[in-house]
């Protein structure tokens, strides 16, 4: 993308109206003509660009400082104010501030998301004096004496960033103060940025990497004129190591990663089309860009997970999500330098893994399926954790098994699986299972071991032939139904409350091998039988990298709303429509409610739709053949690549939230709004300074003073009627006349 916004020097003749402006603001000094000197003109540097106050008057760089300074203290107090309140866990406090501890505990646990956000609020914890000892068990529950308030503070403080960094992101586009400003100023004051980083979350975690992306994005292409300076160097790898940061968080961030790809593209592009520039000098900035952009965020996100993996090396509740092999290495797995009988024989117990990833172990328990699914006996799932509901006894078909010689079992042999707690056998039937209608249900029958034909299956060893032993964690086995034909199969779909949201296991009438259908068998117990070591099991670091973010994904497309659970639409979130509780409910309770600042969402909204139109004046007045001198020549450019990039970056960050199965929140909009809240600066202030077309200049001047000042004040002013929904609410709900949000409940599906 080409910088634009340098000055069009061709448009400062004697007499030009862009000169008469900037003569305007000159003392009487700076008007006395400049001596001609002879020599080469100096390049630009990229920087050089006079700044705007609104009124075509330059900015001084002093008055910028202390405007940034300004708008960094009103972010840090707006911030800070009443953190430790209220002192107990609200919404998802629950689960990161939980993962902060199993860090400082060193305990491994599965989570959807990466794992540098998590990491980071563990060490905050840490260095903060908490001992990582608090349970995290429920909303509500109170932190007493543990230092929760290091967390949150650290949280806190990558909020407050926020501001200054759109401040200067829209700086660097717009060239114009006001524009600027009325950005900042939106994320200053607007209560569900303040509410987003109060707590111990990964929303400020991200967004803070998510707007240091763009922000040094926009400042390396204000280097393009001096290429391979040091801050030339120094922007380009800012901007990688924030895209690590930003994936390293949650997997929100490829968005912004496809948006500084997008402006490298054009930027590539655009230096390709330079013909003074040799295909030498274009190989090097593209091995730069690569160094920067892809390798060295590569690098980083792989040290992430390599700290990751090293400090998580103690035994944990997401062992289950993973394969056996990667719970080998792990202090305190069953599993961990652990011996047991190389060969699966009859009389074992034994434990039987899916090898899908997050497959689960095959599960029985007392709970019968409810009426109308199926046959009303014993459930059997997959369970991701481990659990004494996870044993079976191997069984000869005949129940024969008073034999002091163990007998190994071998590809093709017929065995019952028998449930060591119920005693039921693993069972399959021609009725259709609860969820995958083409499949076989699968239940436990029988007593004490006693049952029907139903309960035998063949053992094959995948890739096996006739007499191969079953070998342990090592054998690929499928278990295939002697009476149907079918095959255990392991769905991946998650059961209603009656089955405890735990995996269907199904049986299969399709045979086609996949991971679906195929089982090992990690715990074994065979006291007849010798152990081996399992220490040649432990995987390398890249198998468990893979592993890990197969095991990711696919949780993530797997979190589906439960019965009752409140979650939203995509089109709900630019209109504001619905908030989120973060704690209490009813009038005896602290109250906390996630709801954007309501002015400043639709004033978003307003000014996207007034971007587009003038987008479109724009570009059919340039179509037509209209040429646009002095000032409205840099607003146009403006509008079309700042504001453009801007656009972009809220369509990334907005549209693909519809394509996605998972459940959706309120705040996933939040990364959008950061672009959109910039979009509204540059719009709205290219839209006022632009107002002497219709008005003379100087009415042009009084309107453009005067929104400016309602403006701000509206966004002032609305944030204190709204600021108990970030800082806490007591008493009567909003609808009593007692209450301190009394008439401020605009829709009615706000629930404060």
């Amino acid at each position: 993308m080409e910088d634009s916004l340098h000055e069009d020097h061709s448009q400062q003749r004697p007499g030009s109206p862009a000169l008469r402006k900037r003569r305007s603001c000159m003392t009487p000094a700076a008007r006395r003509p400049v001596p001609q000197t002879r020599g080469p003109r100096p390049a630009f540097n990229g920087t050089s660009l006079t700044l705007s106050r609104g009124d075509g008057c330059p900015q001084s760089h002093a008055e910028q400082k202390y405007l940034l300074l300004l708008v960094a203290v009103l972010s840090v107090c707006t911030r800070f104010y009443k953190i430790t309140e209220p002192p107990h866990v609200c919404w998802d406090e629950t689960h990161f501030g939980k993962m902060g501890s199993y860090y400082i505990n060193r305990t491994f646990f599965f989570d959807v998301h990466p794992p540098l956000g998590k990491m980071l609020i563990g060490l905050a914890g840490f260095l903060t004096g908490y001992d990582g000892t608090f349970p995290f068990i429920k909303p509500g529950d109170k932190y007493e004496h543990h230092n929760y308030w290091g967390m949150r503070g650290f949280c806190a403080a990558l909020g407050s960033c926020l501001p200054p960094f759109v401040f200067l992101v829209v700086l660097e586009l717009s060239r114009s103060t006001p524009a600027a400003l009325i950005a900042a100023s939106i994320i200053i004051f607007d209560t569900g940025c303040i509410t987003l980083s109060q707590y111990i979350l990964l929303d400020p975690i991200l967004l803070f990497f998510i707007m240091g992306a763009v922000l040094s994005m926009v400042k390396f292409n204000r280097q393009r004129l001096r290429p391979f300076s040091w801050s030339w160097w120094l922007w380009l790898l800012l901007t990688g190591v924030n895209l690590s940061g930003s994936l390293g968080v949650k997997f929100v961030g490829l968005f912004v990663i496809v948006l500084v790809g997008i402006n490298t593209a054009w930027d590539l592009w655009t230096l390709l089309g330079d013909i003074r520039l040799s295909l030498v000098d274009f190989a090097r900035h593209l091995s730069a860009r690569i160094f920067g952009l892809i390798i060295l965020p590569l690098f980083l996100y792989t040290a992430i997970f390599a700290i990751h993996f090293v400090v998580l090396n103690r035994s944990g509740p997401g062992d289950g999500f993973f394969s056996s092999a990667f719970q080998s290495r792990l202090t305190g797995n069953n599993l961990h330098n652990a011996t047991m009988p190389e060969y699966l024989a009859y009389g074992s117990i034994i434990t039987v893994k899916n090898l899908r990833i997050a497959g689960g172990y095959l599960h029985s328990h007392w709970h019968l399926y409810p009426e109308g699914v199926g046959a009303h006996q014993q459930q059997v799932t997959a369970y991701l954790h481990k659990d004494y509901n996870n044993l079976w006894l191997v069984k000869r078909p005949d129940n024969d098994d008073h034999t002091e010689t163990p007998e190994l079992i071998r590809h093709g042999d017929i065995i019952r699986l028998e449930h060591k707690e119920t005693t039921r056998n693993l069972h399959s039937h021609l009725h259709e299972a609860p969820l995958t209608k083409r499949h076989l249900q699968v239940t436990g029958y029988g007593i004490n071991g006693t049952g029907d034909p139903n309960d035998l299956w063949q053992v094959e060893v995948c890739g096996g032939k006739q007499g191969d032993p079953v070998k342990v964690l090592r054998s690929k086995v499928r278990f295939l139904h002697r009476a149907t034909g079918c095959v255990l199969y392991s769905s991946g779909k998650t059961l209603p409350k009656w089955g405890w949201e735990q995996v269907e296991v199904t049986c299969s009438p399709y045979l086609k091998e996949t991971p679906n259908s195929q089982w090992n068998i990690e715990d074994h117990i065979n006291p007849k039988m010798p152990n081996i070591s399992l220490c040649v099991l432990k995987p390398s670091f890249l198998e468990i990298l893979l592993e890990s973010h197969i095991v990711m994904i696919r949780g993530n497309s797997g979190l589906k709303p439960k019965d009752n659970e409140m979650n939203s639409k995509p089109w709900h979130w630019p209109i504001n429509y619905q908030g989120l509780r973060f704690s209490g409910v009813n009038e005896t309770e602290y109250r906390v409610y996630l709801l954007g600042n309501p002015v400043i969402w639709w004033l978003n909204l307003l000014a996207l739709g007034l971007f587009v139109v003038m987008v479109m004046g724009c570009s059919l007045a340039l179509q037509r053949g209209m040429k646009l001198e002095g000032d409205r020549k840099a607003h146009s450019k403006i509008l079309r690549e700042g504001g453009g990039l801007l656009f972009l970056g809220w369509l990334l960050h907005y549209l693909p939230f519809y394509t996605m199965g998972r459940i959706l929140y309120y705040h996933h909009y939040f990364p959008a709004m950061l672009f959109s809240s910039m979009l509204t600066g540059i719009t709205l202030d290219t839209f006022l300074q632009n107002t002497d077309l219709l008005f003379s200049p100087s009415v042009a001047k009084c309107i453009l003073r005067g929104s400016q000042t309602v403006l701000f004040f509206g966004v002032l002013y609305s944030f204190y009627l709204f600021h108990p929904l970030s800082y806490g609410m007591r008493g009567p709900l909003a609808h009593d006349p007692a209450s301190s949000m009394a008439g401020l409940r605009w829709l009615d599906s706000w629930e404060f």
